[in-house]
């Protein structure tokens, strides 16, 4: 694995020096022809960050030779990134409110440990004004846009004022003062519905949501100013008119000190859930030249707009005709930026580190060119059937494509690692590079295909169905691109009898290492009872097998035949089976011979769980707990509320004795910093409370339980909550 992390394929560290242009060049260029004060390299960094993003910037600093500087969290002493640096400071808990977010003590850090400026990533302290001024009053170089590009930028109100006079198009929308409920109700009925509520200061799909009648607005508003106070601290909101099957695209600027700024083309980030990206790609899909430029040239004006330094994305709304507004403008590094880094052989966290000590941006706008496509699909611990609710818990097996020219794995974890409850539940990015954008999205799909997790739920099959679609595969990209084709993305997956004939092979294999590795096969240990091709006479052992695909029991009947080989029967038909076990790596691979067709897969078992990994797809299985292991009735019953993931308990609604309603809200959770509201399925009487606010609880644990039993129920909360 670490191998692979420091892998850095297609970018490079050379550009030429940069020339003094014409006035004619530097117009085309939007370069200064300011001469360069010198430059003050920077030798130590200390990254406000965890997790892939700390890491990534981590690879990009060390083969600049500048010294690393961790920080973390008591969840992140052993974190990837903890391990990666040169050195590693403590901050505090786990809550990122007394640990990432801490500014002084992470300025403390700085100070103690000598490094002269701060990277902060991208989330936490990246687009907090507070910080980039306390930063520069202490002496600390922060590697970001100056305080006032975050102020002016990050309130949603100004930003669109400030680019409606630079000439950028902003859509229609109320961007006022008032903020009480009536002038919201007025202006949006103004507007016209559907409208879109957001915070001003918000980021990352926080704060957001989409009324789609006046009857709901105030519902929708209650509840993103809610999430907006949790994120932000702030709970001002803007509206906006809600384009109809929008495209999200967003260009990369980037800024210097000399007021030169130049746009490395655009990237496609429609396709979300829970206005949160999945899969994002470089150059957008379809887009004429014309548009292109346009969208490049806009984007530059709103940088040189507000004096901006170092790497920014402008974000704008497209709709169906290409026409374009301006929607936000996130002042850092965006998580999606391996995809441009790919389309242009650049590094932008090594632009950032040079821009920051002085230097000038490393190319002009006309040496920028657009090579090939990339995709980058984000590999979440979540579950797509059930809401995408954020999962966590320790990562058991971990393999992934092997990264080449082609192919980038950013991560911040390891096997055996935990995905923790505390922060964003995303294991990786996955970015894949070729000359069309046919070729890569072929390339993206063999490697998710090679992208194994066990240990909690993925995204991973989900992010293969929805690339292979075929309208994705035509470009036809929205944002609601999801709910659109839902009952295809979400779909019934056949076992099929391969992976049947797998997944019992690999058993009977895995049994006969075991023995092997226990010496049950030595000449004093042998014992025909315990080894499973013992002599029997007149007849051949078979085995049944029952393997459970769910809630589905599926016999399985192996024959152990005289020459080694065996036959697998299985929904009333016979294969006959070969095949052994391999080592390569951390991975266990099944070569097999099944009815005559050779296939290969990767097998993890652990305990009573069979994993199988195919090209074909992946499959979970697990052998059925005999009756008298199975646990006895108790704890939870049917209709109590339950945690649907890990998190923390925020709020406590309802008190014991108290009788409550169906659909009721009983408490408010909060896993990987986002809020979900735990509602009773039925009516009753609140009996038990086992967890009081701050408390942190596992999946599956016992929130309220309610009195009266019925027959009907469920966990008590429904995906349909998730705010």
């Amino acid at each position: 694995m670490a191998s692979r992390l420091s892998s850095f394929p297609v970018l490079s560290s050379k550009y030429r020096p940069l020339q003094r242009l014409s006035p004619s060049a530097a117009t085309q260029c939007w370069y200064s022809t300011t001469v360069a004060a010198p430059a003050t390299p920077i030798n130590k960094v200390l990254i406000a960050n965890r997790g892939e993003i700390a890491c990534r910037v981590m690879r990009t600093a060390k083969k600049m030779g500048i010294r690393t500087v961790a920080v973390y969290s008591e969840a992140d002493q052993d974190a990837l990134h903890v391990a990666m640096a040169d050195e590693a400071y403590p901050i505090g808990p786990a809550a990122s409110q007394l640990s990432y977010l801490n500014q002084q003590k992470i300025l403390q850090v700085a100070k103690t440990s000598g490094a002269q400026a701060i990277h902060p990533g991208y989330g936490f302290l990246s687009e907090n004004t507070e910080f980039a001024e306390l930063c520069a009053q202490e002496g600390v170089v922060f590697i970001g846009p100056p305080s006032s590009a975050i102020r002016d930028m990050g309130i949603k109100s100004t930003s669109k004022s400030i680019m409606a006079a630079a000439g950028v198009p902003v859509i229609h929308g109320y961007h006022g003062e008032d903020q009480s409920l009536e002038t919201l109700k007025q202006e949006a009925d103004k507007i016209g519905f559907p409208v879109m509520i957001k915070a001003v200061r918000g980021g990352g799909g926080k704060g957001m949501r989409i009324a789609m009648t006046a009857s709901e607005f105030e519902e929708q508003l209650n509840s993103a100013k809610n999430e907006a106070i949790k994120s932000f601290n702030d709970d001002i909101m803007l509206l906006e008119k809600f384009v109809d099957t929008p495209r999200h695209v967003e260009v990369q600027v980037f800024g210097d000190l000399h007021d030169n700024h130049v746009y490395l083309f655009e990237r496609d980030c429609s396709v979300q859930r829970r206005h949160q990206k999945i899969i994002e790609e470089a150059p957008a899909p379809g887009l004429s030249e014309e548009v292109r430029v346009q969208l490049g040239e806009a984007a530059v004006r709103a940088a040189k707009a507000v004096n901006y330094v170092g790497a920014g994305t402008v974000e704008f709304i497209m709709d169906k005709n290409q026409n374009f507004y301006f929607m936000e403008m996130n002042t850092r590094l965006q998580v999606e930026h391996p995809v441009t880094e790919m389309i242009t052989g650049t590094d932008l966290v090594e632009w950032q580190f040079r821009v920051a000590s002085g230097e000038s941006i490393p190319m002009c706008q006309e040496d920028i060119k657009l090579k090939g496509h990339a995709f980058e699909a984000r590999v979440y611990a979540e579950d797509p059937e059930n809401g995408f609710i954020p999962g966590a818990g320790p990562l058991q097996h971990l393999s992934t494509p092997d990264p080449d020219t082609h192919t980038r794995i950013e991560t911040g974890v390891r096997q055996g690692d935990e995905v923790s409850v505390h922060y964003d539940p995303m294991i990786a990015k996955l970015v894949v590079w070729a000359e069309d954008r046919a070729a890569a999205l072929q390339r993206t799909l063999a490697a998710l295909k090679q992208y194994n997790v066990v240990g909690l739920s993925t995204n991973l099959r989900f992010l293969s169905d929805l690339a292979s679609h075929p309208e994705f595969q035509a470009g036809n990209v929205h944002t609601g691109f999801i709910q659109q084709h839902y009952d295809q993305l979400f779909h019934q997956v056949e076992l099929s009898d391969s992976a049947l004939c797998q997944a019992g092979l690999a058993l009977v294999l895995t049994e006969g290492e075991q023995m092997v590795m226990a010496g049950l096969q030595s000449t004093e240990l042998f014992s025909p009872f315990t080894f499973c091709q013992g002599l029997r006479l007149n007849d051949s052992l078979c085995r049944t097998i029952t393997l459970k695909d769910g809630d589905q029991n599926i016999e399985l009947k192996l024959t152990y035949n005289p020459d080694g080989t065996y036959t697998s029967a299985v929904r009333d038909r016979e294969y006959l089976v070969t095949g052994h076990l391999e080592t390569q790596g951390n991975k266990t691979v099944l070569k097999s011979c099944i009815g005559g067709i050779h296939q290969k897969a990767n097998v993890v078992i652990q305990g009573d769980s069979i994993h199988v990994f195919t090209m074909e797809g992946s499959h979970s299985l697990s052998l059925p707990v005999p009756k008298y292991l199975q646990p006895t009735k108790g704890g939870s019953s049917v209709g109590d509320a339950v945690a649907p993931m890990p998190g923390v308990i925020d709020k406590v609604l309802v008190t014991e004795g108290e009788l409550v309603e169906e659909g009721q809200p009983l408490m408010v959770m909060i896993a990987m910093k986002m809020e979900y509201v735990i509602r009773s399925h039925r009516q009753g009487t609140v009996e038990k409370i086992p967890y009081k606010e701050g408390s942190t609880v596992n999946k599956g644990a016992l929130l309220v339980h309610l009195q009266e039993e019925t027959p009907e129920g469920g966990t008590g909360v429904d995906s349909t909550d998730v705010l």
